[in-house]
């Protein structure tokens, strides 16, 4: 799992590079004035997945390859709940704002779709999903990996209401 001390990846060579690249220099312009620097998880929570669900309900939303990318979840709440404390403590350094849970794509696209009442997810190949989706998307599927909430647990003494994106999802499709 990857810990506050892991660089962020600037997805070099993706559409995603020039953001990464801000969103590092930001990060460390920010540590190195002695503020937080919080890094959220996938948000999830009233109106902040309302588009994702969509297309998942539309089978727009497929599998890429395997699904063996690891991705962090964290509800709008905890993500809210733990800035505040960041704030109020004057926190300083990086923060993984994240469940206690990073899950396999493979397991939490299709747990989606059926906490959303929608049929499973359809599967594509990384080759087709390439041109289709983009070089992020299918790394984010394929080979992300978890983030660990330990650090902000541990300083910020944050605990997540939605300790499992699996909880948080049906809650929040209720």
């Amino acid at each position: 799992m990857k810990t506050e001390e892991d660089r962020l990846d600037l997805m070099t060579g993706t559409a995603a590079g020039p953001g990464m690249e801000a969103i590092r220099h930001v990060e460390d312009v920010v540590v190195q004035a002695g503020g937080a620097a919080l890094r959220y998880g996938g948000l999830y929570g009233p109106g902040a997945t309302d588009d994702q669900v969509e297309l998942v309900r539309k089978r727009q939303f497929p599998l890429v390859g395997r699904g063996t990318g690891y991705s962090s979840w964290a509800h709008l709440d905890d993500a809210a709940s733990a800035t505040v404390l960041a704030v109020e403590q004057k926190a300083t350094g990086v923060f993984n704002i994240v469940d206690d849970e990073p899950a396999l794509a493979g397991e939490w696209l299709p747990y989606l779709a059926r906490c959303a009442g929608a049929k499973p997810p359809l599967r594509v190949p990384e080759w087709l999903a390439r041109p289709m989706a983009g070089e992020v998307a299918v790394r984010m599927m394929t080979e992300g990996r978890g983030f660990s909430n330990a650090k902000a647990k541990r300083e910020l003494g944050w605990e997540p209401r939605h300790p499992s994106w699996r909880q948080g999802f049906r809650d929040s499709l209720e």
